[in-house]
């Protein structure tokens, strides 16, 4: 489960180099007044969600059986749904890194350093209740955190087989609860959260492409 982040940050890095030779055109286009940024921006966004979509199809049919998650159609779409909104938030994230950077070679370390702290408040190494409450507030902050919130919770918060957990005895679900801080009441609102970050994150982008200008005569 937490190896689909990996999966997005992959995303994440090969979108860059394309972006930035996209970048360099619509430099060109825009002096020759060709389109708007505005008209730039929606397109580069829109074009990569047919292309998450199909990505995200393709994991779940591939890997869904494979780990061995429970067969339902709510929990298939549920691991559906937050596979292709990580896809969606780490493609966004390496766009606004070209965005905000001069080169393809500053946008790869700053891309390295935004989802390496991702990954390191995802609340997977070192869970939320477990964590140092002057930085808590990063994970709230990262959409890591909340993607596999939206995983653990949909697959197993109805599972009430006993496990052994440190010596105790409790269900999986109430393991989830007490370890990771995952909580079932939550999960309504995580879609509405998952879909806003990339939304953020391509608003973002078009802002910075917008107000940042890179380009050399």
């Amino acid at each position: 489960m937490y190896a689909s982040i990996f999966f997005g940050i992959n995303s994440s890095s090969s979108v860059i180099p394309f972006v930035s030779i996209q970048r360099s055109v619509m430099y060109r286009e825009m002096f020759a007044g060709m389109y708007t940024l505005w008209a730039y921006s929606f397109a580069q966004v829109i074009v990569e969600i047919p292309y998450m979509l199909t990505s995200a199809l393709l994991y779940v049919i591939i890997t869904y059986p494979m780990i061995g998650y429970y067969w339902s159609a709510n929990k298939v779409l549920w691991s559906f749904y937050t596979i292709w909104c990580s896809e969606l938030c780490f493609t966004h994230l390496g766009m606004i890194t070209v965005s905000v950077t001069p080169n393809v070679q500053v946008a790869f370390i700053l891309g390295s350093f935004a989802t390496s702290t991702m990954n390191l408040f995802s609340g997977y190494y070192l869970p939320v209740p477990k964590m140092p409450s002057w930085w808590v507030w990063l994970c709230y902050f990262s959409p890591t955190s909340w993607l596999l919130n939206a995983i653990f919770v949909s697959q197993y918060e109805d599972i009430d087989k006993e496990i052994q957990a440190f010596g105790e005895t409790m269900t999986v679900s109430a393991f989830i609860e007490d370890y990771f801080g995952y909580h079932h009441k939550y999960l309504g609102p995580l879609a509405f959260v998952l879909i806003i970050f990339p939304v953020a994150l391509a608003s973002l982008f078009t802002f910075f492409t917008g107000k940042l200008n890179f380009q050399r005569r």
